[in-house]
């Protein structure tokens, strides 16, 4: 059984005039991590389901976010769960295992802990503060704007690339770049990745 991550989640207000634009923006980074309909689908028009690695999935999770605040009024629900994949099907949706129940089960408490984002392992203890830290994390990403959303899912892309490339990128100064990481808090999103990759380190070979 392999070790995998799988994310469920939805659009929050969404609407059919903007359906397009964020679908085309998740599609290009679903892509980098199979086909669809067997690694990832979204169906019902506002709704999705993303097969992924362990480690990739909070990175790609905070991605997914960026990309759909783009919108304005938009935003997005994500579950994320850790653990095997014991049935792989063609369709992702008729794929099983913990890391699916696991996805399922953290996406339906989402409305319960009043949060959009929260994750389950299987390890309650590690779970605990991780999802406590999102929590206060999400008190900032809530609340990226439209142009915050769009600098921030560019860094994550591009983790590499100087202020100066990413003003080349964006058309604007390397001034602006560096005011709009800071209000979209880019220094405690990296402490938080790096903190995630340190806990939820892949299975040993």
């Amino acid at each position: 059984m392999a070790a995998i991550a799988v994310i469920t989640g939805d659009i929050i207000n969404s609407r059919a005039d903007t359906a397009a634009t964020w679908i085309s923006r998740l599609k290009p980074l679903f892509h980098q991590f199979g086909k669809s309909p067997m690694d990832w689908e979204i169906y019902r028009g506002d709704e999705f389901q993303l097969r992924l690695p362990q480690q990739a999935a909070l990175k790609t999770a905070i991605q997914i976010k960026a990309l759909v605040k783009q919108e304005e009024a938009l935003d997005v629900r994500l579950g994320i769960g850790l653990g095997e994949e014991s049935f792989k099907s063609t369709r992702i949706g008729e794929s099983n295992g913990t890391a699916y129940q696991r996805s399922g089960k953290s996406f339906e408490s989402l409305k319960q802990h009043s949060c959009n984002l929260r994750m389950d392992s299987g390890r309650d203890v590690y779970d605990r503060g991780l999802n406590l830290m999102l929590e206060l994390a999400l008190d900032f990403m809530d609340g990226w704007s439209p142009v915050s959303a769009e600098v921030m899912a560019l860094v994550l892309a591009w983790p590499e690339a100087s202020q100066d490339a990413l003003a080349r990128e964006l058309h604007i100064r390397q001034s602006a770049v560096s005011q709009r990481l800071k209000r979209a808090r880019k220094d405690l999103v990296a402490k938080l990745l790096e903190y995630y990759q340190y806990t939820y380190k892949p299975p040993a070979l």
